[in-house]
């Protein structure tokens, strides 16, 4: 179980950033491919993962396999899945709002999502690394903290 700081704000002004790579992809097609079995294995445990998070937004690129990623976590919070292509404008937005915020991305953006927000990316998320968690609490004034987990099957 994860302490409960992950799960909301700890201020009011606060933000709290979930962002996660798509999950398993197929091979083709090469240019949109849509989730594996497994990746939509992972999608769904995406959702009891972040079950108690009281998100305000979910974000995804505008690729079949990030939406895909993404479209469980929003139905269950009554949410729709909102495309982003500049991550600068989606973070400006929810960090005026405050609240908690799930990121869908690629391998080779959720890094610098997480450096734009003040976070720690830590090491470049491998090619067939899917079960990346990053947790990014915003404070109102002060620097972020990160924390980095794993989830899926």
């Amino acid at each position: 179980m994860l302490l409960a700081w992950v799960f909301a704000p700890c201020f009011a002004a606060d933000s709290v950033w979930y962002v996660v790579r798509h999950a398993e992809k197929a091979t083709t097609p090469a240019d949109d491919p849509p989730l594996t079995a497994i990746g939509t294995a992972r999608a769904a445990s995406l959702v009891h993962t972040l079950a108690e998070a009281p998100l305000a937004t979910v974000w995804s690129t505008d690729t079949t396999r990030t939406r895909t990623t993404a479209a469980p976590v929003a139905a269950a919070h009554h949410l729709a899945v909102q495309t982003y292509d500049d991550p600068a404008a989606l973070l400006a937005a929810g960090r005026t709002a405050g609240g908690a915020h799930l990121v869908v991305g690629h391998s080779n953006t959720i890094g610098k999502v997480v450096e734009q927000l003040g976070g720690a990316p830590g090491a470049p998320v491998g090619d067939l690394e899917f079960d990346r968690l990053y947790v990014v609490v915003v404070p109102d004034q002060g620097a972020a903290t990160t924390l980095v987990l794993r989830y899926g099957p």
